[in-house]
Protein backbone atom coordinates (compact mmCIF):
# COMPACT_ATOMS: atom_id res chain seq x y z
CA UNK A 1 0.00 0.00 0.00
CA UNK A 2 1.43 3.39 -0.65
CA UNK A 3 2.41 5.59 2.26
CA UNK A 4 1.99 2.78 4.35
CA UNK A 5 4.17 2.71 7.11
CA UNK A 6 5.88 -0.60 8.49
CA UNK A 7 6.05 -0.89 12.24
CA UNK A 8 8.31 -3.57 14.53
CA UNK A 9 6.30 -4.33 17.19
CA UNK A 10 9.06 -6.84 18.82
CA UNK A 11 7.74 -9.20 21.21
CA UNK A 12 4.79 -6.48 22.07
CA UNK A 13 1.37 -6.72 21.83
CA UNK A 14 -1.31 -5.35 19.15
CA UNK A 15 -4.85 -5.14 20.29
CA UNK A 16 -8.01 -3.34 19.56
CA UNK A 17 -8.63 0.04 21.36
CA UNK A 18 -10.39 -0.01 24.28
CA UNK A 19 -13.63 0.96 24.90
CA UNK A 20 -15.06 2.76 28.61
CA UNK A 21 -18.69 1.63 28.61
CA UNK A 22 -19.34 4.30 30.87
CA UNK A 23 -17.87 7.63 31.71
CA UNK A 24 -18.75 11.28 31.43
CA UNK A 25 -18.07 13.63 29.18
CA UNK A 26 -18.12 17.41 28.35
CA UNK A 27 -14.89 18.60 26.87
CA UNK A 28 -12.36 17.72 24.61
CA UNK A 29 -9.26 17.40 27.08
CA UNK A 30 -11.76 14.23 28.54
CA UNK A 31 -11.32 12.36 24.95
CA UNK A 32 -7.69 13.08 24.69
CA UNK A 33 -6.71 11.81 27.97
CA UNK A 34 -8.52 8.74 26.97
CA UNK A 35 -6.94 8.75 23.42
CA UNK A 36 -3.42 8.94 25.23
CA UNK A 37 -4.68 5.61 27.26
CA UNK A 38 -5.57 3.55 24.61
CA UNK A 39 -9.45 4.06 25.10
CA UNK A 40 -10.66 4.82 21.61
CA UNK A 41 -13.88 4.87 21.98
CA UNK A 42 -15.90 6.17 24.85
CA UNK A 43 -19.81 5.54 25.82
CA UNK A 44 -20.87 8.72 27.65
CA UNK A 45 -23.50 8.00 30.30
CA UNK A 46 -25.56 10.70 30.35
CA UNK A 47 -24.43 14.39 30.40
CA UNK A 48 -25.82 18.37 32.04
CA UNK A 49 -24.96 19.65 28.65
CA UNK A 50 -25.77 17.49 25.75
CA UNK A 51 -25.37 20.36 23.10
CA UNK A 52 -21.67 20.51 23.95
CA UNK A 53 -21.28 16.67 24.68
CA UNK A 54 -22.69 15.86 21.02
CA UNK A 55 -20.43 17.77 19.48
CA UNK A 56 -17.39 15.99 20.13
CA UNK A 57 -19.07 12.52 18.49
CA UNK A 58 -17.04 10.99 15.59
CA UNK A 59 -14.39 13.42 15.19
CA UNK A 60 -11.17 12.72 13.48
CA UNK A 61 -8.07 12.28 15.36
CA UNK A 62 -10.33 11.85 18.77
CA UNK A 63 -11.57 9.28 20.39
CA UNK A 64 -15.05 7.89 19.03
CA UNK A 65 -17.85 9.31 21.11
CA UNK A 66 -21.13 7.76 21.73
CA UNK A 67 -23.64 9.51 24.29
CA UNK A 68 -26.92 8.98 26.12
CA UNK A 69 -27.35 13.43 26.27
CA UNK A 70 -29.67 14.00 29.49
CA UNK A 71 -30.20 10.83 31.39
CA UNK A 72 -34.15 9.96 33.02
CA UNK A 73 -34.45 11.35 36.02
CA UNK A 74 -37.09 11.82 38.52
CA UNK A 75 -38.23 14.75 40.17
CA UNK A 76 -35.71 16.17 42.92
CA UNK A 77 -33.11 13.29 42.51
CA UNK A 78 -29.36 13.44 42.98
CA UNK A 79 -28.63 14.95 39.45
CA UNK A 80 -31.19 17.80 39.74
CA UNK A 81 -30.51 19.43 42.99
CA UNK A 82 -26.66 18.74 43.11
CA UNK A 83 -25.44 17.68 39.38
CA UNK A 84 -26.51 20.64 36.91
CA UNK A 85 -29.30 18.86 35.41
CA UNK A 86 -32.15 20.81 34.63
CA UNK A 87 -36.06 20.20 36.11
CA UNK A 88 -37.48 20.02 33.04
CA UNK A 89 -35.62 16.77 32.42
CA UNK A 90 -37.80 14.91 35.19
CA UNK A 91 -40.00 12.31 34.46
CA UNK A 92 -42.69 12.22 37.11
CA UNK A 93 -44.16 8.96 36.28
CA UNK A 94 -45.14 6.02 33.36
CA UNK A 95 -47.51 8.58 31.91
CA UNK A 96 -44.62 10.53 30.86
CA UNK A 97 -42.02 8.12 29.70
CA UNK A 98 -42.73 8.06 25.81
CA UNK A 99 -42.68 12.21 25.73
CA UNK A 100 -39.21 12.14 27.59
CA UNK A 101 -37.87 9.18 25.49
CA UNK A 102 -39.20 10.92 22.10
CA UNK A 103 -37.48 14.00 23.13
CA UNK A 104 -34.09 12.45 23.58
CA UNK A 105 -34.53 10.86 20.29
CA UNK A 106 -34.81 13.47 18.34
CA UNK A 107 -31.61 15.23 20.11
CA UNK A 108 -29.62 12.34 18.40
CA UNK A 109 -29.07 9.94 21.31
CA UNK A 110 -27.29 7.22 21.01
CA UNK A 111 -28.99 4.74 23.85
CA UNK A 112 -31.02 5.94 27.04
CA UNK A 113 -29.88 6.05 30.52
CA UNK A 114 -31.88 5.53 33.15
CA UNK A 115 -31.60 6.50 36.67
CA UNK A 116 -33.20 3.40 38.52
CA UNK A 117 -32.82 3.69 42.87
CA UNK A 118 -35.74 3.21 45.26
CA UNK A 119 -36.89 5.76 47.42
CA UNK A 120 -34.69 6.37 50.15
CA UNK A 121 -31.93 9.56 51.92
CA UNK A 122 -29.48 7.77 49.68
CA UNK A 123 -31.52 7.18 46.25
CA UNK A 124 -30.66 9.09 43.57
CA UNK A 125 -33.68 8.99 41.99
CA UNK A 126 -37.28 7.38 43.13
CA UNK A 127 -38.90 5.93 40.34
CA UNK A 128 -41.60 3.10 40.92
CA UNK A 129 -41.01 0.34 38.33
CA UNK A 130 -43.91 1.03 36.26
CA UNK A 131 -42.38 3.94 35.32
CA UNK A 132 -39.17 2.13 34.74
CA UNK A 133 -40.63 -0.45 32.78
CA UNK A 134 -42.79 2.68 30.93
CA UNK A 135 -39.16 4.25 29.61
CA UNK A 136 -37.19 0.82 29.03
CA UNK A 137 -40.46 -0.02 26.53
CA UNK A 138 -40.11 4.08 25.23
CA UNK A 139 -36.67 3.65 24.57
CA UNK A 140 -36.93 0.08 23.07
CA UNK A 141 -39.41 1.26 20.56
CA UNK A 142 -37.18 4.10 19.40
CA UNK A 143 -34.70 1.89 18.53
CA UNK A 144 -32.69 2.65 21.36
CA UNK A 145 -30.65 0.31 24.05
CA UNK A 146 -31.91 1.41 27.96
CA UNK A 147 -28.74 1.68 30.35
CA UNK A 148 -29.85 1.59 33.89
CA UNK A 149 -27.87 3.15 36.62
CA UNK A 150 -27.77 0.83 40.33
CA UNK A 151 -26.04 1.04 42.70
CA UNK A 152 -27.91 -1.06 45.39
CA UNK A 153 -29.76 -4.65 45.10
CA UNK A 154 -33.10 -3.34 44.99
CA UNK A 155 -32.49 -1.11 41.79
CA UNK A 156 -30.79 -4.37 40.42
CA UNK A 157 -33.90 -5.99 40.77
CA UNK A 158 -36.15 -3.33 39.20
CA UNK A 159 -34.27 -2.46 36.19
CA UNK A 160 -33.57 -6.77 35.36
CA UNK A 161 -37.70 -6.49 36.04
CA UNK A 162 -38.19 -3.68 34.16
CA UNK A 163 -36.21 -5.54 31.02
CA UNK A 164 -33.34 -3.01 30.79
CA UNK A 165 -30.33 -3.63 28.29
CA UNK A 166 -27.13 -3.48 30.25
CA UNK A 167 -27.16 -2.47 34.41
CA UNK A 168 -24.24 -0.63 35.32
CA UNK A 169 -22.54 0.15 38.27
CA UNK A 170 -22.85 -3.03 41.55
CA UNK A 171 -23.77 -2.71 45.18
CA UNK A 172 -21.62 -1.91 47.80
CA UNK A 173 -23.58 -2.57 51.00
CA UNK A 174 -24.34 -6.44 50.03
CA UNK A 175 -23.26 -8.32 47.63
CA UNK A 176 -26.31 -9.53 45.11
CA UNK A 177 -28.06 -13.12 45.46
CA UNK A 178 -27.56 -15.74 43.09
CA UNK A 179 -30.50 -15.73 42.08
CA UNK A 180 -30.44 -12.27 40.65
CA UNK A 181 -27.12 -12.65 39.19
CA UNK A 182 -28.79 -15.44 36.53
CA UNK A 183 -30.83 -12.61 35.45
CA UNK A 184 -28.56 -10.59 34.49
CA UNK A 185 -27.68 -10.28 31.02
CA UNK A 186 -24.99 -7.27 30.77
CA UNK A 187 -23.00 -5.84 33.81
CA UNK A 188 -20.78 -2.84 33.39
CA UNK A 189 -20.09 -2.78 37.26
CA UNK A 190 -17.18 0.18 36.92
CA UNK A 191 -15.71 -1.32 39.71
CA UNK A 192 -13.02 1.52 40.08
CA UNK A 193 -15.67 3.69 41.04
CA UNK A 194 -16.77 1.60 43.29
CA UNK A 195 -13.61 1.29 45.36
CA UNK A 196 -13.54 5.26 44.79
CA UNK A 197 -16.81 5.88 46.50
CA UNK A 198 -16.25 3.20 49.39
CA UNK A 199 -12.53 4.51 50.22
CA UNK A 200 -14.54 8.56 50.38
CA UNK A 201 -17.91 8.36 51.79
CA UNK A 202 -16.96 4.31 53.34
CA UNK A 203 -16.60 5.16 57.27
CA UNK A 204 -19.83 7.67 56.90
CA UNK A 205 -22.22 4.71 55.29
CA UNK A 206 -22.31 1.20 55.46
CA UNK A 207 -20.27 -0.08 52.24
CA UNK A 208 -18.06 -2.40 51.48
CA UNK A 209 -16.03 -2.50 48.36
CA UNK A 210 -15.45 -6.22 49.06
CA UNK A 211 -19.08 -6.97 48.14
CA UNK A 212 -18.71 -4.87 44.62
CA UNK A 213 -15.71 -6.94 43.53
CA UNK A 214 -17.97 -10.72 45.11
CA UNK A 215 -20.74 -9.29 43.05
CA UNK A 216 -19.08 -9.15 39.57
CA UNK A 217 -17.49 -12.73 40.72
CA UNK A 218 -21.50 -14.10 41.69
CA UNK A 219 -22.63 -12.11 37.96
CA UNK A 220 -19.24 -13.71 35.80
CA UNK A 221 -20.12 -17.12 37.27
CA UNK A 222 -23.96 -16.75 36.58
CA UNK A 223 -22.81 -16.03 33.04
CA UNK A 224 -23.75 -12.57 32.62
CA UNK A 225 -22.10 -10.53 29.95
CA UNK A 226 -19.20 -8.09 31.89
CA UNK A 227 -17.76 -4.98 30.39
CA UNK A 228 -15.33 -2.60 30.97
CA UNK A 229 -16.17 0.95 32.43
CA UNK A 230 -14.97 3.19 34.50
CA UNK A 231 -17.22 6.25 35.61
CA UNK A 232 -14.90 8.66 35.07
CA UNK A 233 -16.31 12.25 35.20
CA UNK A 234 -15.20 15.87 35.92
CA UNK A 235 -18.26 16.28 38.41
CA UNK A 236 -17.12 18.27 41.45
CA UNK A 237 -20.11 16.72 43.07
CA UNK A 238 -19.29 13.30 42.77
CA UNK A 239 -17.88 11.29 45.41
CA UNK A 240 -14.95 10.00 43.30
CA UNK A 241 -13.89 11.14 39.68
CA UNK A 242 -12.00 7.92 38.10
CA UNK A 243 -9.14 9.58 35.83
CA UNK A 244 -10.21 9.58 32.03
CA UNK A 245 -8.48 6.49 29.77
CA UNK A 246 -5.96 5.99 33.00
CA UNK A 247 -8.75 4.62 35.21
CA UNK A 248 -9.36 1.99 31.91
CA UNK A 249 -6.31 -0.36 32.95
CA UNK A 250 -7.17 0.42 36.72
CA UNK A 251 -10.74 -1.27 35.80
CA UNK A 252 -9.56 -4.11 33.89
CA UNK A 253 -6.68 -4.67 37.00
CA UNK A 254 -10.01 -5.27 39.35
CA UNK A 255 -11.78 -7.63 36.97
CA UNK A 256 -9.11 -10.14 37.28
CA UNK A 257 -9.38 -9.31 40.96
CA UNK A 258 -12.50 -9.66 40.21
CA UNK A 259 -12.43 -13.59 39.11
CA UNK A 260 -12.27 -12.65 35.17
CA UNK A 261 -8.98 -14.13 33.21
CA UNK A 262 -6.49 -10.94 31.67
CA UNK A 263 -8.09 -12.02 28.06
CA UNK A 264 -11.57 -12.34 29.81
CA UNK A 265 -10.78 -8.59 31.32
CA UNK A 266 -9.84 -7.42 27.75
CA UNK A 267 -12.78 -9.20 25.72
CA UNK A 268 -14.90 -6.60 28.19
CA UNK A 269 -13.07 -3.89 26.84
CA UNK A 270 -13.28 -4.74 23.32
CA UNK A 271 -15.31 -7.49 21.24
CA UNK A 272 -17.86 -7.51 24.52
CA UNK A 273 -18.86 -4.02 24.33
CA UNK A 274 -19.12 -3.94 20.79
CA UNK A 275 -21.23 -6.27 20.51
CA UNK A 276 -23.67 -5.42 23.00
CA UNK A 277 -24.02 -1.63 21.98
CA UNK A 278 -23.92 -3.03 17.96
CA UNK A 279 -20.66 -1.59 17.02
CA UNK A 280 -20.22 -3.96 14.51
CA UNK A 281 -17.19 -1.79 13.02
CA UNK A 282 -14.72 -2.34 16.09
CA UNK A 283 -13.47 -4.28 19.27
CA UNK A 284 -11.64 -6.75 16.80
CA UNK A 285 -8.61 -6.55 14.91
CA UNK A 286 -9.85 -7.52 11.14
CA UNK A 287 -9.99 -6.54 7.27
CA UNK A 288 -12.75 -3.73 7.02
CA UNK A 289 -13.17 -3.02 10.62
CA UNK A 290 -11.64 0.70 12.43
CA UNK A 291 -7.92 0.60 12.72
CA UNK A 292 -8.41 1.33 16.28
CA UNK A 293 -5.09 -0.48 18.00
CA UNK A 294 -3.37 -0.44 20.92
CA UNK A 295 0.21 -1.51 20.89
CA UNK A 296 1.73 -2.72 24.29
CA UNK A 297 5.36 -3.26 24.89
CA UNK A 298 4.51 -6.57 26.56
CA UNK A 299 1.30 -9.06 26.40
CA UNK A 300 -1.45 -8.46 28.32
CA UNK A 301 -3.11 -11.65 28.06
CA UNK A 302 -0.79 -13.49 30.57
CA UNK A 303 -0.50 -9.59 33.11
CA UNK A 304 -3.23 -7.75 32.94
CA UNK A 305 -0.74 -5.09 34.29
CA UNK A 306 1.19 -4.85 30.57
CA UNK A 307 -2.21 -2.61 29.30
CA UNK A 308 -0.24 0.34 30.75
CA UNK A 309 2.97 -0.01 29.07
CA UNK A 310 1.59 1.71 25.66
CA UNK A 311 3.92 2.30 22.68
CA UNK A 312 1.60 3.21 20.43
CA UNK A 313 -2.53 4.31 19.83
CA UNK A 314 -4.47 5.04 17.02
CA UNK A 315 -7.75 5.84 16.58
CA UNK A 316 -9.60 5.43 12.72
CA UNK A 317 -6.31 4.93 11.58
CA UNK A 318 -4.79 8.23 12.90
CA UNK A 319 -2.04 7.82 15.09
CA UNK A 320 -2.76 9.56 18.93
CA UNK A 321 0.19 8.24 20.68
Amino acid sequence: MRGARTIDAGAGALLPGLIDTHLHVQARAALESCGHWGVTTALDMATPRPRETLSLRHRDGLTDLFSAGYPAVAPGSGPITAMGYPDHIAVPGPEAAEAFVASRARDGVDYLKILVEPAGPAGMSAFTPETVTALVRSAHSHGLKAIAHATSAAAYQMAVEAGTDVVTHVPLEAVISADLARRVLVTSPTLVMMRGIQTAVGSRLPLDYENARLSVRRLHEAGATVLAGTDANGDPSAPFSPPYGEAMHQELRLLVDAGLSPVEALRAATVRPAEVFGLADRGVIAVGRRADFLLTDDDPTTDIRATTRIRHVWSGGIQLR
